[in-house]
């Protein structure tokens, strides 16, 4: 039977899992990520303990990292968490595993995952953005990555939505990230509720401890959360309708934490893609859920081989 071994390394945790010829796990192990050049021996650690607990032929290892990756040359260009720069990771895990290595961002990984085996398994052309402390995403076009010029496109999150708008994490303003990230959305909540103390927001929050569900979960019974939710499905939609005419993929997921809202989120999103998409009734473009959750870069990694 062939094997596929696929590897997320996160910022604190390495996730491992090897797949079979039809997408099914059959081990997945971790091992804490380590800073610099230990992140290569602890990948080989953990690619190598999984080996041991199969039987099969493994065809390869597929390495989904955070940071700017160069997939061609097989390297993490600028990985500042993980204290790496211009890192042969590729090469090195290859070399000590003797298999095969491929390597790309993790959000790459984690697109290519959900288009495989999760939400996009149905669909040749797919979108996943991530809405967590930022907005990540990952293009796949014809069952297969679309990463750009020296695999640094694909940056979703800075496309500007808002021109002269909030300043972005990378520095400009009016990104997409700024508006339609976790972060951005908790922002608003806290300056919402200070805004109106008496919001039913208060009743189980506090700005402090409010979180990407406060407004959803007060959305239909006070006014301040509604119109928080209004201001964030308003410029999410605006960032999904652009990727929409852009790219034209047959389905958008939305993964991270912010698409724990489901339908909350996904029906008036569709409402608005739909009416603002350029020819949406002859080419729709469907918005859902990813399904995969935090494996979907180990899924995703292991696919790089698959292919």
């Amino acid at each position: 039977m062939s094997l596929y071994i696929g590897i997320d390394i996160g910022g604190t945790t390495i996730k491992g899992i090897i797949l079979d010829e039809n997408g099914k796990i059959c081990v997945e192990d971790s091992i804490v990520t380590g800073k610099g050049e230990d992140i290569a021996d602890n990948t080989v650690t953990l690619v190598n303990r999984m080996k041991s607990a199969v039987n099969g032929d493994c065809k390869g290892v597929g390495i989904g990292c955070a940071g700017v990756i160069d997939s061609q040359d097989g390297k993490v260009v600028l990985a500042n968490n993980l204290q790496l720069k211009n890192f042969p990771l590729a090469e090195m895990v290859q070399r000590k595993v003797n298999l095969p290595v491929k390597i790309t961002n993790d959000a790459n990984a984690a697109a290519l995952g959900e288009a495989k085996f999760g939400a996009g398994k149905n669909y040749s052309d797919s979108i996943l953005i991530t809405l967590g402390t930022g907005v990540g995403g990952g293009i796949v076009i014809d069952g297969k990555l679309f990463e750009g010029h020296k695999s640094a496109g694909a940056e979703l999150g800075h496309m500007v939505i808002e021109h002269g708008g909030n300043r972005c994490s990378c520095g400009r303003k009016g990104c997409f990230e700024a508006y339609s990230s976790a972060t951005a959305l908790i922002k608003r909540t806290k300056w919402a509720m200070e805004e109106n103390p008496g919001s039913k927001m208060w009743l189980t929050y506090t700005p402090d401890t409010a979180s990407g569900k406060t407004a959803f979960e007060y959305a239909e019974c006070d006014i301040a959360a509604s119109e928080v939710v209004e201001w964030y499905i308003k410029y999410l939609a605006c960032g999904l309708t652009n990727l929409a005419n852009i790219f034209r993929p047959q389905v958008i997921m939305l993964g991270g934490g912010v698409s724990g809202q489901k339908e909350r989120l996904t029906a008036p999103l569709q409402s608005i893609v739909d009416r603002e998409t350029f020819a949406s009734d002859y080419a729709p473009v469907k918005i859902t859920t990813a399904t995969l959750g935090s494996a979907a870069g180990a899924y995703g990694a292991a696919a790089l081989i698959m292919e």
